[in-house]
């Protein structure tokens, strides 16, 4: 047989070669099917992925308006308040009429 380079004799074979190609082998075939699992989880969660990518634009918008609605909250909380306020001294002022009007006249 004529040489053949690493193959040249039967004593002398290298199979690192072969070896490395194996292991690249196996490593893009794990790739390729990590890859297709990888697509396949995609389209059957196709909305969770969604609604992570879409978060934090939302989350970053977010704090104004709940701070705002705070804000609301505390406002209607304190008009509430004064209005409460406001009836009680009603009844007290409807309570104690006659004993002005008594002290007036």
């Amino acid at each position: 047989m004529g040489g053949y380079g690493v193959m040249a004799n039967e004593e002398s074979l290298d199979y690192s070669v072969h070896e490395a190609w194996n292991e690249a082998t196996n490593v893009y075939l794990l790739v390729i099917l990590v890859s297709f699992g990888l697509l396949m989880y995609a389209r059957k969660n196709k909305r969770k992925i969604m609604r992570i990518f879409a978060l934090p634009p939302t989350v970053g918008t977010t704090p104004e308006p709940n701070f705002y609605d705070s804000l609301q909250k505390v406002r209607l909380r304190q008009q509430l308040e004064m209005y409460s306020y406001s009836r009680k001294y009603d009844q007290a002022q409807l309570a104690q009429p006659d004993s002005v009007q008594l002290s007036m006249e």
